[in-house]
C-alpha cells in the first residue's frame, strides 16, 4: 500500500504592521507623484497663456518628464537591486520635492521644461524603488492586494490632483500645483527611515554594468525624443527616423552585454516568465492610451466646451474616484483568481469608455448629462487595470529582482505614454481649430484602438490562474 501523500505546505497571507507602514509610506509617495501628473494636466491652457508658448513646445512639460524617467528607469531599478532600496528611494524623493521647486519659480517654457527635467530624474528613481522598497514585507499571496491598494491611492491622487489643481490656480496660479509638493516631499523623507527597512538583490555584487547602463540610458532617450520631437519636425523630417534608427540601433548591442554581465541592465532571465512577458507587450498599448485619454479630455473641457476650471476640476472626479474604489477590491481578486480576466475586461471597459465619448459627446457641452456618466465606464476599466499590470509583471517574479522587473515594465510604459502624447496631440491638430470635434473623435478613436489591442494581447497570452498555481 503506498504511503499517505503529505498535505501541501499552508500558503503564507499573514500581513504584519509593519508590511502595512511600508505601503504607508510608499503609497504617500504614489499619491504624490501622481497628483502632481493629473494637475498639470488641468494646468496645461492656463500655463500655455501664462508662459505665452504654444501647445507643441508646452507639450515638453508632460513629454519631457516622460523621457526622462522612461530613460532612467532601468538603471535606476538595478541600482535599487544592486546597492539597496531604501539608499536610492531617498534621494529620488529628494529629488523629486526640488524639481517641483524649480517648476514652481520657472520664469519662462524652458526653465520649466529644464525642471520638468529635474523632477523627471526624481520621478524616475521614486517609481524604480517604490515597489522594491514595499513588497519583500508582503507574502507572495498577498502582494497584488498590496499593489492594488497602492494603485487604488494612484486613483484616489488622480480624483484630487485635477480638483486640487483647480482650486489653487484659481487661488493663486499654475506654480502653486508644483509648489505643493515641496512639503510632501519633506513629509516623505523623514518619516521613510523609521518606516521602510533596507532590501536588494542578496545575489548582487555591486557591480553594474556601467557601459550598459549608458548605453540603454541612450537607446531609449533617443527613441522617445525622436517620437516626440516629430510634433514639431513632422514624421518626414530625416532627424527623426535617425534619432530613432540609433536609438533602436543600440537595443540589440544592450542585450548582447546583457547576456554576459553578472549583473546587466537588462535581465533578460525576466521575459522568461510567461507573466512578465506578456505584461511587457500589453502594456505597450495601453501606455498608448492612458496618458492620451486624461488630456484630451482635459482640452476639451477647457478648450471647445469653454468650462471654467472649477467645472473642469469637478467633472474629472467621479472617473478616477471609482477606480479608486476599485483598486484594491481588484488587487485582493486577482490574487485568488489571477490576472489574465481582469485586464482583460479592465481594457474592455477602457475601450467602451472612449467609444462612447466619439458616439455621443458633440460640439455644445453636456459635462454633467453626458461626459461624465459616459466617464465612469473608463472609470470602471481603470480600477481594473492601473495597478493590476504592476502586480502581473511582478506575480512570477522574485523578491531579488523586484527593482529590475517593475523599472522593465514601467520604462515600458513611459516610452508609450510619450509616444501616445505625441500622437495624440497630432490628431488634435487635425481639426480646423481647436473648436472642431473631428480631431478630438481621432484621438478619442486611437485610444479606443489601444484599449482593445491591450485586451487582447492579455486574453491570449497571459498564463490562467494565479500565482500560488504557477508556481506549484
Amino acid at each position: 500500500m503506498s504511503a499517505p501523500s503529505s498535505p501541501p505546505p499552508a500558503v503564507d497571507t499573514e500581513i504584519t504592521k509593519q508590511a502595512w507602514l511600508a505601503l504607508v509610506v510608499t503609497t504617500l509617495v504614489t499619491f504624490l507623484v501622481v497628483i502632481d501628473i493629473s494637475a498639470v494636466n488641468v494646468a496645461f491652457p492656463s500655463i500655455e497663456e501664462d508662459l505665452g508658448t504654444d501647445r507643441s513646445t508646452l507639450s515638453w512639460i508632460i513629454s519631457g518628464y516622460n523621457i526622462m524617467v522612461g530613460a532612467l528607469l532601468l538603471a535606476a531599478g538595478r541600482l535599487a537591486d544592486s546597492i539597496g532600496r531604501l539608499k536610492v528611494f531617498l534621494p529620488g524623493v529628494m529629488l523629486f520635492g526640488f524639481g517641483s521647486l524649480l517648476c514652481g519659480l520657472a520664469g519662462n517654457v524652458e526653465l520649466l521644461i529644464m525642471a520638468r527635467l529635474v523632477q523627471g530624474v526624481g520621478g524616475a528613481v521614486v517609481a524604480a524603488s517604490s515597489f522594491a522598497v514595499m513588497l519583500p514585507e508582503f507574502p507572495p499571496a498577498r502582494r497584488s492586494t498590496a499593489i492594488g491598494i497602492a494603485g487604488a491611492t494612484g486613483a484616489l491622487g488622480a480624483v484630487v490632483g485635477p480638483a486640487l489643481g483647480s482650486v489653487l490656480i484659481n487661488a493663486f496660479d499654475w506654480r502653486a500645483i508644483f509648489l505643493i509638493n515641496v512639503p510632501l516631499s519633506l513629509v516623505v523623507l523623514v518619516i521613510s527611515p523609521r518606516f521602510l527597512n533596507e532590501s536588494k538583490d542578496p545575489n548582487a555584487t555591486g557591480r553594474i554594468d556601467g557601459i550598459g547602463v549608458v548605453i540603454g540610458t541612450l537607446s531609449v532617450a533617443l527613441v522617445m525624443f525622436g517620437i516626440v520631437q516629430s510634433e514639431t519636425w513632422g514624421l518626414a523630417d530625416p532627424r527623426i527616423w535617425g534619432l530613432v534608427i540609433v536609438g533602436a540601433a543600440l537595443l540589440p548591442i544592450l542585450i548582447r552585454r546583457s547576456r554576459h554581465h553578472a549583473e546587466p541592465l537588462l535581465d533578460l532571465e525576466l521575459f522568461e516568465f510567461r507573466s512578465f512577458s506578456s505584461t511587457s507587450f500589453g502594456v505597450i498599448f495601453y501606455g498608448f492610451a492612458f496618458t492620451s485619454g486624461a488630456l484630451v479630455n482635459s482640452i476639451l473641457l477647457q478648450d471647445l466646451w469653454q468650462q471654467d476650471l472649477a467645472v473642469v476640476g469637478a467633472a474629472f472626479v467621479p472617473g478616477p474616484l471609482l477606480a479608486a474604489v476599485v483598486s484594491p477590491l481588484t488587487g485582493s481578486f486577482a490574487d485568488r483568481v489571477g490576472h489574465r480576466w481582469v485586464l482583460g475586461a479592465g481594457c474592455g471597459f477602457c475601450a467602451l469608455g472612449y467609444l462612447s465619448l466619439i458616439l455621443f459627446l458633440g460640439e455644445n457641452p453636456a459635462v454633467w448629462t453626458r461626459f461624465v456618466p459616459l466617464s465612469l465606464i473608463a472609470g470602471l476599466g481603470i480600477g481594473l487595470t492601473v495597478a493590476t499590470w504592476s502586480s502581473a509583471g511582478l506575480s512570477d517574479i522574485p523578491p531579488s529582482k523586484f527593482g529590475v522587473a517593475g523599472a522593465t515594465v514601467n520604462t515600458i510604459r513611459q516610452a508609450a505614454y510619450a509616444l501616445g502624447i505625441s500622437v495624440t496631440i497630432t490628431l488634435l491638430a487635425t481639426g480646423v481649430d481647436e473648436f472642431d470635434l473631428s480631431g478630438y473623435r481621432l484621438a478619442w478613436g486611437w485610444i479606443t484602438v489601444c484599449y482593445l489591442i491591450a485586451a487582447a494581447i492579455v486574453l491570449v497570452t497571459f498564463p490562467s490562474g494565479n500565482s500560488q498555481d504557477r508556481a506549484a
